[in-house]
């Protein structure tokens, strides 16, 4: 089996970027004329892929919005994963982060039943609260370490005693969970922290890098692009959201989200040709 980063690999030579749609069904954004129901969110999420499966290299729904429906929310997923083609990755973003019992049954439930190619999770619990996740082989588990939101500089710039940051700590310490295990640990690390990314990249040149808040949240892709691949010039995903879900509230939104996805693919490409 061919582990996540060689998926990955291939999926960018493919598409000659490293776009990752993020499926974030907010039902008050949904173009007009589609249903609030199973039925109207399935054909929503199916538009944008089909539209946009040769540009992109992954989907990533976001888990908050789909359990919001109640059970019909994990259906629509489960239906969503046979709806991405094969070669595309599913990263399934449900920040999750326990220990024991517990993280073993999430383990199962987004690889072994969705069987999603990644997930986001939270190392905030400790080694123990990851290593269930790292016996799925082909999988990437990208934990939290450097985020884009405002606050994340509570904790995650913190200096500690030995003068590092808490963020490098983190990816220096998550990355060596994965050692001598089935699946790969990768590092969630937002678009708006650039001047970061430099020196995270060189404290681990190997690590696939998930990179939200291109976009919307104003994060440089080109900046992202140039300090954030790995030394063999991939190991990254920038995953764009509401730029490409909701370039239109019109019967057009699934054109509007091509467009959308090739404009950003199109400024990747120099990077990956």
């Amino acid at each position: 089996m061919s582990t996540f980063s060689e998926k990955l690999k291939t999926a960018i030579q493919r598409t000659h970027g490293c776009l990752c749609v993020g499926l974030d069904v907010d039902l008050a954004k949904m173009p007009k004329g589609l249903s609030h129901d199973r039925d109207g969110i399935l054909r929503f999420c199916r538009s944008i892929i089909e539209s946009t499966k040769d540009l992109a290299v992954a989907y990533k729904p976001n888990l908050a919005f789909f359990e919001s429906l109640g059970p019909t929310g994990f259906e629509i997923l489960e239906l969503l994963r046979q709806s991405v083609p094969y070669d595309t990755l599913f990263i399934a973003d449900a920040k999750r982060g326990d220990i024991g019992n517990t993280s073993q049954a999430y383990a199962k439930a987004f690889y072994g039943l969705l069987t999603s190619d990644a997930i986001t999770l939270s190392p905030y619990m400790g080694k123990d609260s990851i290593e269930p996740f790292l016996e799925y082989p082909g999988t990437c588990s990208f934990v939290l370490c450097l985020t884009s939101n405002p606050s994340s500089a509570d904790f995650q710039l913190q200096t500690l005693q030995n003068g590092q940051k808490l963020y490098e700590h983190v990816a220096k310490t998550a990355v060596q969970w994965a050692q001598g295990k089935k699946g790969e640990i990768g590092l969630v690390v937002g678009a708006t922290q650039t001047k970061f990314l430099k020196d995270l990249r060189a404290l681990v040149p190997d690590t696939v890098f998930l990179v939200p808040g291109v976009g919307t949240q104003g994060g440089d892709l080109q900046g992202v692009l140039t300090e954030g691949k790995t030394k063999d010039g991939y190991g990254i995903l920038v995953n764009v959201s509401r730029q490409v879900l909701y370039a239109s509230q019109e019967n057009d939104f699934a054109e509007a989200a091509r467009e959308q996805a090739k404009k950003l693919v199109e400024a990747m490409k120099p990077h990956f040709s």
